[in-house]
């Protein structure tokens, strides 16, 4: 069991990829560090684990406050091993629909909370030339879709923001994943924002249709075990991406097809 005895810190954690990875570490005996908003819930999941577990609820839209954050996991175990950041929020709203305010929150938590929760624990990394930074990024990350415009952007810039990182450290022991999921059968649309900034408030079909999370999660652990700088996590999302890259004309038709509605 590749994370044994490793601490592991999650945020994001209380729901939908970010659990499913909680669960899954727990079976490999990691030692676990979550966080999210959602306190009750970070409870309810540390009573169902079989591992030794910490609770450290934070609010990422605190930016100010997330270096203060990092010192106080560390003192949990003295140490980290694998810092995994699953926390985000999606979006469904047309582009000039959508307030100024939703795109500063999406890049708040999207970019800006994994920029600098990583930028607070890159020294202690440096110091013992080791660790493990992973952010669960998206396809979005990758190409634009409609009402993802902010989301989208935010997926890009912590893409542009990770993958300088990753060859600024290339000569060193610190590795950084960067994951791409399409369609996962979470949550995530529950809690996406609307143009006015309200929740979406309802599943979405596409996720409904998409990757069971057990199998999403196997697929990420897997990767960071095998120090992967990309893991992409898609079925026929995979179709899109292709046209995209070859066919542009013939993509763009489809998204606003199937993403305008």
């Amino acid at each position: 069991m590749h994370f044994k005895d490793k601490v592991v810190w999650i945020t994001g954690a209380s729901s939908g990829i970010g659990k499913e990875l909680v669960i899954q570490l727990s079976k490999q005996n990691a030692i676990l560090i979550l966080t999210s908003t959602n306190l009750t819930l970070l409870n309810e999941l540390q009573a169902s684990l079989t591992t030794k577990s910490y609770v450290l609820p934070f609010d990422l839209l605190n930016i100010d406050g997330i270096e203060n954050l990092v010192q106080q996991a560390m003192q949990l175990e003295g140490k980290i091993d694998y810092v995994i950041q699953s926390a985000g929020i999606s979006q469904r709203s047309l582009a000039n629909e959508t307030n100024l305010d939703v795109y500063k929150k999406l890049m708040a938590i999207n970019y800006f909370a994994p920029l600098a929760l990583t930028q607070a624990i890159l020294p202690y990394f440096k110091k013992i030339d080791s660790g493990s930074i992973t952010v669960i990024s998206s396809i979005a990350g990758l190409i634009g879709f409609p009402l993802r415009s902010g989301y989208c952007a935010s997926k890009h810039a912590i893409k542009g923001y990770l993958e300088t990182l990753q060859s600024e450290l290339y000569k060193t022991n610190i590795h950084i994943s960067i994951v791409y999921p399409g369609r996962i059968n979470t949550p995530i649309s529950k809690n996406a924002l609307l143009g006015n900034g309200l929740q979406f408030g309802s599943s979405d079909e596409n996720n409904e249709v998409g990757m069971e999370v057990s199998v999403c999660a196997e697929k990420i652990l897997s990767g960071i075990e095998k120090r992967k700088k990309n893991i992409i996590i898609v079925k026929a999302e995979r179709i899109l991406f292709w046209l995209w890259w070859f066919v542009p004309s013939l993509y763009y038709k489809i998204a606003n097809s199937k993403g305008v509605k």
